[in-house]
């Protein structure tokens, strides 16, 4: 498993819009071979999902280390993973988070959560993060080296850059 590569999912999840299974087909772009075992029911499921997930990456934001931990807990009891070996590819061995039976929530849910719950053990709990740039809601991983990452794009980044350098001017001018 990819766990660094399962928590940018889990957080490309929580900004994702699935108002219905044509945006869930949108977001699972990358993954097509998944599209022929969504179900309405995948696109209500992971709506609650999100909602619930959002708060783990709000409590990094805020530091509150023992709340991630507390969520993350209660997230994964409701929802138990099962890894399994997958064998697909005999050459190369590697664990999935759900077996072949797993509907695409599960999957998504179960990769979610293996992916933020290794991330917090092996980076720590205050690697989430919700995005600086007043204007946007989403939320990210921050794997960088020194923990500085502050918005969730280069986008979003530049917009805040651009928006205090103007305001800077304008005080500028204004004195």
């Amino acid at each position: 498993m990819d766990f660094i590569r399962y928590a940018e999912r889990s957080a490309a999840l929580v900004n994702a819009e699935l108002p219905d299974e044509a945006a869930l087909r949108e977001h699972l772009a990358d993954r097509s071979w998944l599209h022929r075992s969504l179900v309405p029911a995948d696109v209500a499921s992971l709506q609650d999902f999100q909602s619930r997930l959002r708060q783990v990456f709000e409590a990094s934001d805020a530091d509150d280390v023992p709340l991630v931990v507390s969520l993350l807990n209660d997230l994964l009891a409701a929802h138990p993973v099962t890894p399994m070996i997958s064998d697909h590819d005999p050459a190369n061995l590697h664990m999935h988070v759900a077996n072949k039976a797993a509907s695409v929530s599960e999957l998504l849910v179960g990769e979610a959560l293996m992916g933020l719950a290794n991330l917090v053990c092996d980076l720590g709990a205050t690697r989430l993060g919700t995005c600086s740039e007043v204007r946007c809601d989403h939320v990210f991983v921050d794997t960088s080296p020194n923990q500085s990452r502050r918005y969730c794009s280069d986008r979003c980044s530049s917009r805040a850059n651009v928006a205090a350098f103007r305001a800077r001017q304008k005080a500028a001018s204004a004195s």
